[in-house]
């Protein structure tokens, strides 16, 4: 009888335990990327489980709460059969957060999030990244995992309460489940982040004290109105901050940059090449020999930032001049393309024929639904090769894909033309036709060099080199030995070449990935007046240089004054040089705020 009135301290105590399980797997499963002393991983555990567990383990029981407190009033209630479905569902959802927040954050270095979903919902992402076994695993630890929460949590339970005499014993019973339950329920509401209250200097002993089920439910935005998505300030603050940030289109042009004004255009899409594998930018060595030679020969733009963390994001900031955002993928957001602005339209309406050249599936996260939208007028995805061709786990080899580019633009004819090529091979899970570093990850960065400076090399033999600009950018960096505290992630390289350019230089000024289409239409004598977030970073109306850049879990705002980046979880800086006492931060937040409401308008059209 004792154990049936005390069967949720029981049940709590087993939450407790798998909340610990979790975050010692977590921080195994993630040593590589960070090291933690032991000192340092018990800190984590301790802080975690006084600030989240404790509030997440009473909140999963207040359903056997409710019923127990149902049971108790009703002779013969069966309440372990009435809680089972309750408890596998619980347990499946929970060892599932858990397992995948510790596998993804090797990959993308925040806690596990709604934005998951949203590539969850394109699963040929994860299976072109890893290898079957390796999903297999994690899908049987996260099973066994289910099964240590679920089983313990049946037989925990009892089949029926005492009732009679023992019901004054349960209302006198006021334990420590039920005061965690009534307070939980306070600090669930109220607790504004999602760090503990005390963070630590290491962003993975951070990140390994959040218990992910909290993180997790902590994303989930119940509103459908982007413009209360974020809140960070007072509209009149947010008005004050936000002016002159983005000036009004201006088409001047205070520095050509080309030889003729409508030249035939290459963009060379590049997969997660950052400034990391870039010796020119504070890069690897030896990693990018193609890059290191054509520097010379181009307009190499050393303060280029892409604008956020993954494909589908790049390739909407590049391509329409739009800013990215926290947790929301335009790309798949198909309602909305008819109200961006495309590059390929502005260009078609002078004449340009587009296309877009890229070895693999354009199923994956909307991407041939956005490329129609934005009238990319011919479309090559792995179906324009033949399956010999295709020997990669995303479809066709750079090598491969990029000498077929250098082949559709032999053969263009009289016009004007517009191709993007996009690559793929630096990709997880990094296996290339090509050996000659050691590292894995390098050696894959190293073939894609390796592919453009090979497609490069062909296209200066033919007589289409003279009338061709070729821009080189990637859609996003790589975490490849650094966080998001660095700066260098989201910094890239950008060159123009070919024979279309006047004269090899180096520009110095601040720009982001979304400024290319606002720069580049300017440059070829094109309005670019409905490029609202798209600046003409070579305008005189471009006086207050700066870059904004987001992921899901942060911001980073740099100008001439410095760098700062901010977490959204913690609302914490990350990292601040020099400082500046906010004002990076609160610009950040402006901005942040802005493209929200300007993202609700486009769905009101």
């Amino acid at each position: 009888m004792k154990r049936s009135i005390h069967f949720l301290e029981y049940l709590y105590c087993h939450l407790l335990i798998v909340f610990l399980i979790g975050r010692v797997g977590f921080v195994l499963n993630n040593r590589d990327i960070e090291q933690l002393s032991f000192l340092d991983a018990a800190g984590a555990c301790w802080r975690g489980f006084v600030e989240h567990d404790l509030m997440v383990a009473a909140m999963l029981l207040a359903i056997p709460w409710l019923v127990g407190l149902f049971a108790i009033r009703h002779s013969g209630f069966r309440l372990r059969a009435w809680l089972t479905p309750y408890y596998i569902v619980m347990g499946l959802a929970v060892a599932a957060i858990i397992v995948a927040d510790a596998v993804m954050y090797e990959y993308w270095q925040f806690k596990l999030g709604m934005v998951v979903l949203s590539y969850a919902a394109s699963p040929e992402g994860a299976t072109n990244s890893v290898s079957l076994s390796f999903i297999l695993i994690r899908v049987v630890l996260m099973l066994l995992l289910a099964l240590w929460t679920v089983v313990p949590c049946i037989f925990l339970t009892p089949k029926t309460l005492p009732t009679g005499n023992t019901e004054r014993l349960w209302y006198r019973n006021i334990s420590i489940i039920w005061i965690f339950l009534l307070v939980s329920g306070v600090l669930w509401m109220h607790q504004g982040d999602v760090y503990t209250s005390k963070p630590h200097p290491t962003q993975l002993a951070n990140h390994a004290a959040v218990n992910p089920v909290y993180a997790f439910a902590k994303s989930i935005r119940l509103t459908k109105n982007y413009d209360r998505r974020y809140n960070l300030l007072s509209e009149e603050d947010r008005s004050d901050l936000f002016k002159g940030l983005y000036p009004e289109p201006a088409n001047d042009v205070q520095d050509s940059l080309l030889i003729q004004q409508r030249p035939d255009i290459l963009v060379v899409f590049i997969e997660g090449f950052g400034s990391r594998f870039v010796e020119e930018l504070g890069g690897l060595t030896d990693v990018a020999p193609g890059w290191k030679r054509f520097i010379p020969e181009g307009i190499f733009w050393e303060n280029y930032y892409s604008n956020s963390f993954r494909t589908d994001r790049g390739t909407v900031s590049a391509f329409s001049g739009w800013l990215s955002y926290t947790d929301i993928g335009l790309m798949r957001q198909a309602e909305v393309h008819s109200s961006l602005p495309s590059l390929a339209r502005s260009l078609a309406k002078e004449g340009y024929e587009t296309g877009y050249i890229y070895g693999g599936a354009m199923t994956n996260m909307g991407k041939r639904k956005y490329l129609e939208d934005m009238g990319f007028a011919n479309l090559y995805d792995d179906t324009a090769f033949s399956s010999e061709e295709k020997s990669g786990c995303w479809g066709v080899n750079d090598s491969t894909a990029l000498q077929k580019a250098c082949k559709l633009i032999s053969e263009w004819k009289d016009g004007h033309h517009f191709l993007v090529a996009q690559t793929l091979s630096s990709h997880e899970p990094w296996d290339v036709p090509y050996h000659r570093l050691d590292d894995k990850i390098l050696n894959a960065f190293a073939y894609t060099d390796y592919s453009i400076a090979c497609m490069i090399d062909s296209l200066k033999q033919l007589p289409e080199w003279d009338n061709l600009l070729v821009i080189m950018i990637p859609d996003h960096g790589y975490l490849y030995r650094q966080s998001y505290k660095d700066p260098g992630f989201f910094r890239a390289p950008m060159l123009w070449m070919g024979g279309a350019i006047k004269t090899p230089r180096r520009m110095q000024v601040l720009m982001n990935q979304s400024d290319i289409a606002a720069t580049l239409l300017s440059q070829l004598g094109i309005s670019h007046d409905e490029y609202i977030w798209s600046r003409n970073v070579l305008s005189q109306t471009y006086t207050y240089p700066f870059v904004y850049c987001n992921y899901p879990a942060g911001l980073l705002f740099a100008d001439s004054t410095g760098t700062s980046i901010y977490d959204l979880d913690g609302d914490a800086v990350m990292m601040e040089e020099p400082s500046d006492d906010g004002l990076r931060i609160v610009r950040a937040k402006a901005i942040l705020q802005t493209s929200y409401d300007q993202l609700e308008q486009l769905h009101r059209k």
